[in-house]
């Protein structure tokens, strides 16, 4: 019963799918209140909460991995996810909506698309099970980020924190000069990868096998079904508001590994990912509301642990305040340099 307890606090997140329904629901200020809670309410609470460093012990750890609530709560994402785009779809019909209920509404089915659509996606992408990748794929889908799944557990895992990950931010890079080499770079070398995948089985381009092709076919399938039972508008808003996904998870990643790097052993290979190699906050609302994904050093240590038994890692290093504020604070770069170039200096000192 302590362990079922314990997992209902990940569940907190859905307080967004409530907003959403209420902005895809109602009219004015009522469009913002999700978008209000994200980056105003939680950055604010955060400045004044202390972090929880605390781990789970050995116990605890194993009865929390076994128990498969935490695991329904993420199918439950699934079908919250493509119940907000439903609705989403449907408001765009009203006929007394202002511009700014339209860019609210958009806005918040792409604070859903990047916190849900691509992070869940993120954790079950992880996971070895077909079913569970299978939903990985389903909820990039709902973003228009298939690519992801492919360039993420390739790509990504592999060369973080070095010049070969276009996810890795560069000291003294703002993030509106990481967006289009994050965004461009990523999408490039997913196909690159794929690409070479059909080389290793020796097959066509021109394939199934091509799970590059296979995810652009899906994607444009999708809007072009909005497009059939929406109209041109509706999927004209639904990219963007993919976009602006893409964008918050791009911008997650500019924050997660700013200015680290790891140190070459080879000509052609570096030194095992550390925990010192992503920035971390145990700040609890943005520890919930991404699903653990602030502790981020340990999912690197080991991606294949599960959200609810990620570890702080004590050379771990910390963030001042928790992702939501620091993603804020990336959007004004010479607060940003003055506040995390001091950090990266106390972390040369450790």
């Amino acid at each position: 019963m302590q362990q079922l307890t314990k997992s209902f606090k990940y569940l907190s997140p859905f307080i967004i799918y409530i907003l959403g329904w209420i902005t895809f629901t109602h009219t004015g200020i009522s469009c913002w209140l999700a978008m209000l809670y994200t980056w105003v309410f939680i950055p604010i609470v955060e400045l004044f909460l202390k972090p929880d460093r605390r781990n789970l012990d050995q116990v605890e750890e194993a009865m929390a991995k076994q128990n498969v609530v935490y695991d329904y709560i993420l199918y439950f994402v699934v079908v919250l996810q493509f119940t907000s785009l439903l609705m989403f779809f449907n408001s765009l019909k009203e006929n007394s909506l202002s511009y700014l209920d339209i860019i609210g509404r958009t806005m918040t089915m792409g604070l859903l698309c990047g916190t849900f659509g691509i992070n869940v996606a993120h954790e079950l992408g992880h996971r070895v099970n077909r079913f569970e990748q299978l939903l990985a794929k389903t909820l990039l889908l709902s973003s228009l980020y298939m690519h992801f799944f492919i360039e993420h557990n390739k790509g990504h895992h592999k060369h973080v924190a070095t010049p070969d990950d276009p996810s890795t931010a560069k000291y003294g890079q703002s993030v509106y000069a990481f967006w289009p080499q994050t965004l461009v770079g990523t999408y490039m070398s997913a196909w690159k990868i794929s690409i070479a995948d059909l080389k290793k089985i020796n097959k066509p381009f021109w394939s199934f096998y091509n799970e590059m092709l296979v995810f652009q076919l899906i994607q444009l399938a999708f809007v072009l079904l909005i497009f059939i039972f929406w109209g041109l508008m509706t999927a004209i808003l639904f990219v963007c508001a993919a976009f602006i996904g893409g964008l918050l998870l791009e911008s997650v990643n500019y924050i997660e590994h700013y200015g680290l790097s790891r140190k070459k052993t080879t000509v052609t290979s570096y030194e095992r990912v550390q925990p010192h190699h992503s920035w971390n906050s145990n700040h609890v609302l943005g520890r919930l509301m991404l699903f653990e994904l602030s502790r981020h050093s340990d999912h690197h240590y080991l991606a294949s642990r599960k959200y609810q038994i990620l570890r702080n890692l004590d050379d771990a290093p910390q963030m001042p305040t928790g992702y939501p504020g620091m993603i804020l604070l990336s959007l004004f770069p010479p607060a940003w340099f003055y506040i995390m170039h001091k950090e990266l200096e106390k972390q040369k000192e450790l």
